[in-house]
């Protein structure tokens, strides 16, 4: 299937998902909770929570927590860790069926930047907390994004110089524009907005390196390389390996606003 991620059958279709992207999602989920500093039992939602990363650090610090995503798959991930006060729902996070002022607080890690209408995502977001609940939403800080998008544009800028790695995310690069990512939250009812950077490596081992197409699968313009060209960013890419001791680091900053609604 062509990568579209406003596709729930994308989503649907990335089995592995947990292991490529929640697990390293989880520092950045911690970090989130840890900002919005939430009393035990507070009423929390996920939106566009794929395989639960901030919904299940929220659930496990006592929360009563819905997750929400478009993706099915998603959404059968996260219930399957059975736990007692965590709900998980099929919903758009652009059109939540949700009431009013419903939550004490709202997350969205790396999920409302890719919405088709992000204004309208972060909109729903603030119509569903309450007044002086938090928001909270997570952004990479990267033009390509995270993880193995920059390990593929560090050595595409490198070989192929003239072939272009677009932002064809706008949100994304909305939010990675820390006053821009401040008006966003604003205009959308939100304030006392705070922006705090965090980063953590992605590690590349020979063994991860060793299916390229399923750690590039995030990224758009990897299928539309020539294999010739692939050929020379993978042999680059081994080359650093070997350099490197066998591991890459990879750092992968990220962007936090937390807020209060208005």
């Amino acid at each position: 299937m062509r990568m579209d991620m406003n596709d729930a059958r994308y989503w649907d279709g990335l089995a592995d998902y947990r292991k490529l992207a929640h697990d390293f999602t989880v520092f950045y989920a911690q970090r989130a909770w840890e900002l919005a500093d939430l009393p035990h039992g507070a009423t929390v939602l996920d939106i566009a929570a794929g395989a639960g990363a901030l919904a299940l650090t929220a659930a496990h610090a006592g929360a009563k927590v819905l997750a929400t995503d478009f993706s099915r798959g998603m959404i059968e991930a996260v219930l399957s860790h059975r736990l007692p006060n965590l709900e998980a729902k099929v919903m758009d996070g652009q059109a939540l069926d949700l009431p009013d002022e419903a939550f004490d607080a709202a997350f969205s890690m790396f999920g409302i930047m890719l919405f088709a209408d992000w204004r309208k995502g972060l909109r729903e977001m603030a119509r569903v907390v309450r007044s002086g609940g938090i928001g909270s939403v997570g952004s990479w800080k990267e033009p390509t994004g995270a993880a193995g998008n920059i390990l593929l544009a560090q050595h595409l800028s490198r070989l192929f110089p003239d072939i272009v790695n677009p932002v064809t995310i706008e949100g994304m690069n909305e939010f990675r524009q820390p006053e821009r990512f401040v008006a966003a939250m604003m205009e959308a009812g939100f304030g006392d907005v705070s922006i705090v950077e965090v980063s953590q490596d992605f590690m590349v081992d020979g063994q991860a390196f060793g299916e390229p197409d399923r750690l590039f699968q995030f990224n758009p313009v990897w299928p539309l390389l020539e294999p010739g060209q692939r050929d020379a960013i993978v042999l680059s890419i081994h080359g650093a390996l070997e350099s490197g001791g066998g591991i890459l680091a990879v750092p992968s900053p990220a962007l936090i606003a937390t807020a209060r609604r208005v």
